[in-house]
């Protein structure tokens, strides 16, 4: 079976992302004053005393609203409790039970969960006050304080949280899986690829630019292998970013790039490549990822013959840099193609994570030198004695040479286009390190 699962669940901003970060240990979901701040469901993995976790922060439920976006995030909630083995029923003492606690309150009991009220914002140590027997009102017997600010009474709700889990089985693990973080500006498409490849209404979607706020994973297993694919926030330039929440949204995303395995940079179709995208692939290069630079919204243009390799063209006009990277057109609104992005994301990521002998690099090193002879400089040639790989992912090589200045990046792009030719390093960039020494006085 899967890893237990728990939900932490309750009207907006009562607290849930607080404590969640707390149980974590660490700042997963965005903490703001601001109501409706966490939108989609953000996961995190928690062990405690021998058990492992799977908890689920969700975005506040209004049990009644006409506001699309609220309702989606309400739609979210209960996918959450749905999927869960156990609720955490998020509520404020401040502001005692409310009519929104009562319908939350009913529509935890029809999924007939265990379900644990947590009182937050019960800051004193001592006696209880008076006003966190009313929460026993909402029809549950596991009623407990905690202050998700400073972390009292979580250790309470999580041992009370373990008392309801079934047995332990064994439980297929994430290890061996790729990570693929899809970035793209916003409304390119992430979430709705996202939601194809998941089966589920796993990210809300909107026209709306901006609605993913965090970086949310999805754990998929089929008959390619295992992936945690990581929707981010739509990043936006820098003097676009006023709002505080959006600004961590783009750190975020930053963040899932630098932690992914494999980049899956969204382009729209409609648009092409813009300075923004130019920007962001430019993130994913930069870092060392993997990455596949995926055409959406292909169904919507019309097309030619040559519609394809000229889109390609342009593409690689645009993303110089990343030539590399190989270039998929799909729809995530009818799934065309999309099924053919898990062998690309296992070959890129076999690749980045290649590792060629000392032996082979020289032989090779030797053979495109005499085809190529290295530059010179006023009577000065340079020469490569030695070269040797001393990392992966992305695949990094050390160059000795006589004269570091006199290898020009000229000289140095034909060595690695060399390179992936020899060895298929498509998909992935190269780094170089090139270590310069004195002439060896034999010739060597």
């Amino acid at each position: 079976m899967s890893k237990c699962t728990v939900a932490v669940v309750g009207r907006p901003n009562v607290g849930k992302s607080t404590f969640f970060n707390k149980i974590a240990g660490e700042r997963i979901s965005i903490v703001e004053d601001t109501p409706g701040v966490t939108r989609d469901r953000i996961y995190c993995d928690v062990d405690w005393n021998g058990r492992s976790m799977l908890f689920i922060d969700t975005g506040g439920i209004e049990p009644t609203t006409e506001n699309s976006l609220l309702r989606q995030m309400r739609d979210q909630a209960m996918i959450a409790i749905g999927s869960a083995d156990v609720i955490i029923f998020m509520t404020e003492i401040g502001v005692g039970v409310t009519a929104a606690d009562r319908e939350i309150a009913s529509m935890l009991k029809k999924s007939r969960k265990p379900v644990i009220v947590a009182v937050n914002k019960v800051d004193r140590i001592g006696d209880l006050p008076a006003e966190f027997y009313e929460f026993y009102e909402l029809g549950f017997d596991d009623v407990s304080p905690v202050s998700s600010v400073h972390g009292s009474g979580t250790g309470d709700i999580l041992d009370a949280v373990t008392g309801y889990l079934p047995d332990e089985e064994e439980s297929p693990e994430q290890e061996g899986s790729i990570r693929v973080a899809v970035i793209g500006k916003p409304n390119a498409g992430k979430s709705s690829i996202i939601n194809r490849i998941t089966g589920e209404e796993r990210s809300i979607v909107s026209d709306m630019p901006g609605t993913t706020r965090d970086a949310i994973d999805s754990f998929v297993e089929n008959k390619y292998g295992k992936y945690i694919f990581v929707d981010t926030a739509g990043i936006r330039r820098s003097s676009k970013v006023e709002d505080r929440i959006e600004k961590y949204s783009v750190i975020r995303a930053n963040s899932a790039v630098e932690k992914a395995d494999v980049c899956l940079v969204m382009v729209d179709a409609n648009e092409g490549v813009t300075a923004q995208d130019e920007r962001i692939a430019g993130l994913a290069h930069n870092a060392g990822k993997a990455s596949i630079i995926v055409i959406n919204k292909w169904d919507s243009l019309e097309k030619d013959n040559s519609s394809v390799n000229n889109f390609k063209n342009n593409v690689y006009t645009a993303l110089s840099y990343m030539r590399y990277a190989p270039v998929a057109f799909v729809s995530a609104l009818t799934g065309q193609r999309v099924e053919k992005l898990y062998p690309m994301i296992n070959e890129i990521h076999a690749n980045a994570n290649r590792r060629i002998t000392t032996g082979l690099l020289n032989d090779f090193l030797a053979e495109v030198t005499a085809r190529v002879q290295p530059p010179s400089d006023k009577g000065r040639r340079l020469r490569l004695y030695y070269m040797t790989q001393t990392g992966v992912c992305p695949p990094t090589f050390v160059i000795f040479c006589n004269d570091a200045e006199l290898f020009h990046f000229s000289y140095q792009r034909y060595i690695e286009n060399c390179l992936r030719e020899a060895f298929d390093f498509s998909g992935t960039p190269i780094r170089f390190v090139i270590k310069q020494k004195g002439e060896n006085p034999k010739g060597v």
